[in-house]
């Protein structure tokens, strides 16, 4: 799924995926002996509601190299099954976890920071990926590299993950992020940091597609709407949806992206499927003052004979994520 994007030759900004938005801006001091088992904590992933935490444990393995534990609940509030499988979206949703847990309790990023993701690759294997009654357990073997500090602060990094779901392998991901402290970050976004205005300056979110046709049950978790254009959409942005916004912020989180990406492809795909791969990049931030249109262009199947769709976002006339996205057909259809 390489050679697909093109980065738009503006300078451009990296999409927050996580908000960094904690009680405290003190480091954690956290630090993991060698093959001990930590306990993940609420705040280290930035999460408001405690439910919607996925990760348990995390340990050392060897420098740079980490292993997290994560429990995926069959009967998540929005990360449900779909057409007999794991919503992929949960594992994109345990990386992105894994993203301020590892920069607080490994690299001693201080909370009030922001982890803002620049790239996010998966592939899954579907048969692993089928939804049982068993309780679903996840390895996450996470090496980290391409480490870029500024003094001793961390500015970057680049994980690689290998996915183990109940002992079978499930996939790979790769996610390169980068790392704002609260000065660079206000300076990044000016008057959009301001988070009350930038939700009070937001756009109600406009109808829904049909749920069905996204792979949903419910309106209120569909993110597109309907547009008078073939192949356009438009992201239907609801700060209320207790799932996509746990708490405030102030532009369209990363997840929230992916399921755009997620559901414009179930659209485009003639059958019931299962998106078993992404390859993405978020360009620029996603405001919530003006349209953000959805775009789905078909691409050449991947070797194994998979449907592809290209989705790319835009705002503003500019493009701010593009996602490569593969789906399978939906078992027994």
């Amino acid at each position: 799924m390489s050679g697909v994007f093109q980065r738009d030759p503006v300078t451009t900004l990296a999409q927050t995926a996580t908000d960094g938005t904690d009680a405290t801006d003190g480091t954690d001091e956290t630090v993991g002996t060698m093959g001990t088992p930590m306990a993940v904590l609420q705040s280290h992933v930035h999460k408001t509601n405690g439910a919607e935490v996925l990760l348990s444990s995390w340990r050392v393995l060897d420098a740079d190299s980490f292993s997290i534990t994560a429990h995926w609940p069959r009967d998540h509030a929005f990360y449900r099954p779909v057409h007999g499988h794991y919503d992929p979206l949960l594992l994109a949703e345990s990386v992105r976890q894994a993203v301020p847990l590892l920069s607080h309790v490994a690299y001693g990023v201080p909370f009030g920071h922001r982890q803002a993701w620049e790239q996010l690759r998966f592939d899954l294997n579907s048969v692993a990926l089928v939804a049982t009654t068993t309780p679903a357990e996840l390895e996450l073997r996470i090496a980290c590299s391409d480490i870029v500090r500024r003094g001793t602060r961390l500015a970057a990094l680049t994980m690689a993950v290998d996915i183990a779901l109940n002992g079978q392998c499930l996939g790979t991901a790769r996610t390169r992020f980068n790392n704002q402290p609260a000065a660079v970050y206000q300076r990044l976004r000016g008057p959009y940091a301001n988070l009350a205005r930038a939700q009070a300056r937001a756009l109600p979110p406009g109808p829904a597609v049909t749920p069905a046709r996204v792979a949903r049950d419910r309106a209120e978790d569909v993110v597109l709407s309907p547009t008078d254009r073939a192949g356009r959409r438009q992201l239907r942005v609801d700060l209320t949806h207790p799932t996509l916004f746990d708490h405030p912020v102030d532009h369209a989180p990363g997840m929230l992206l992916l399921e755009a990406a997620r559901q414009a492809a179930h659209l485009a795909s003639a059958r019931p499927s299962t998106v078993v791969a992404m390859e993405t990049e978020f360009i620029r931030y996603a405001e919530f003052d003006s349209p953000c249109w959805v775009w789905t262009d078909p691409l050449p199947s991947d070797a194994q004979g998979r449907r592809r769709v290209l989705v790319t976002l835009e705002q503003n006339g500019r493009r701010i994520f593009a996602a490569d996205v593969t789906t399978e057909s939906a078992p027994d259809l």
